[in-house]
């Protein structure tokens, strides 16, 4: 009934959380019918692969932002939810996706070779590694801390029990995290 293309998109949208095919056929009779021209302006930053209209995306043409820190993130999504919590003042870098020879994505299909590049052309002094904390993702970090050993202080963001959580309820691998990363009390 619908072109592929179509279908393919309805397919996509219908993989949200949330989304059922009806909603997905709306969402996508809605974003065909925005003008190309929207469309068409919406590209990666050639710099860090966040979203932007320009060239280079707001946050690393910032000059108030750290420049010799990077926070590696799995999708711009990603970079969304580190930035509102105020907290990074440093550029980013968005891989594209995570490693998962299972699916076919292989560290060539990600931006890793660019972090390698920025790393050494532009004085970086940490990376931030925050990928997702499920098996992809910290293979993924897992990979880059390897790659990027020796060149410059490696990170990873801190897991375990979140605020407002009961331990009778968290997992043991969250647990078990949180007593490997417990940290003294100020």
């Amino acid at each position: 009934m619908l072109s592929p293309a179509v279908e393919n998109l309805v397919s996509q949208l219908s993989r949200l959380p949330g989304v059922g095919t009806r909603t997905a056929h709306r969402l996508a009779f809605h974003l065909l019918q925005r003008p190309k021209d929207e469309k068409e302006r919406v590209r990666f930053c050639n710099e860090c692969g966040n979203l932007t209209e320009d060239e280079v995306c707001a946050i690393c043409r910032d000059a108030r932002r750290d420049h010799t820190m990077i926070c590696v993130v799995e999708q711009p999504v990603d970079l969304i939810s580190v930035e509102r919590t105020s907290e990074f003042r440093g550029l980013y870098h968005v891989l594209g996706g995570a490693l998962s020879p299972l699916d076919g994505v292989e560290p060539e299909h990600l931006r890793i070779d660019e972090l390698i590049g920025r790393v050494e052309r532009n004085g970086v002094q940490e990376v931030v590694l925050a990928t997702n904390p499920n098996m992809t993702g910290e293979a993924t970090a897992a990979y880059l801390a390897d790659r990027l050993r020796g060149r410059v202080r490696v990170t990873r963001l801190a897991s375990g029990l979140p605020v407002g959580g009961d331990l009778e309820y968290a997992d043991e691998v969250t647990l078990g995290r949180a007593l490997v990363g417990r940290r003294d009390m100020e």
